[in-house]
């Protein structure tokens, strides 16, 4: 019996042209992605999103527009992830080499331009898009093989 699809959320964060990314997996910098994770139960989509924001970055922000909606799956695994990214600004703080994700995850954050993001291994394959793409546009990347 499959298990349900996992959910989750994640931010878009542009400043000053550039876009906040975190390493995917613990220890692994080859391999990255907007700050975010798994939703709790009986807390908004928002409020979740400025926890793992918070966890992962030490940044707070402010959640704005949703702007992409990606699957992302492993058939062997039975695994299924909905993850939904939005649009944030930051509110208060500045990225901190010392900051320690508590669940010891994200090992690595930083900030990147388009040509560079482009030149690096980022997933979703739409997040690029959904940055740097035409505003108020919302994507759609469905069933995206996941990538360990």
């Amino acid at each position: 019996m499959s298990r349900p699809p996992r959910t989750a959320v994640r931010a878009v964060i542009l400043h000053q042209d550039r876009l906040l990314l975190v390493n995917a997996y613990a220890g692994r910098t080859d391999l990255w992605c907007a700050p975010g994770g798994g939703v709790e139960a009986h807390a908004s989509l928002h409020d979740n999103l400025i926890r793992e924001v918070f966890e992962e970055t030490g940044l707070t922000i402010c959640v704005g527009t949703p702007c992409l909606v990606n699957e992302f799956h492993d058939v062997e695994r039975d695994f299924h992830q909905i993850d939904i990214y939005f649009h944030a600004n930051i509110t208060q703080g500045t990225l901190d080499p010392d900051w320690a994700d508590p669940e010891g995850i994200v090992t690595h954050r930083r900030w990147v331009t388009k040509d560079q993001a482009q030149d690096m291994h980022v997933k979703p394959d739409a997040l690029i898009q959904a940055a740097w793409g035409e505003a108020g546009l919302m994507l759609y990347d469905p069933l995206e093989p996941i990538i360990r």
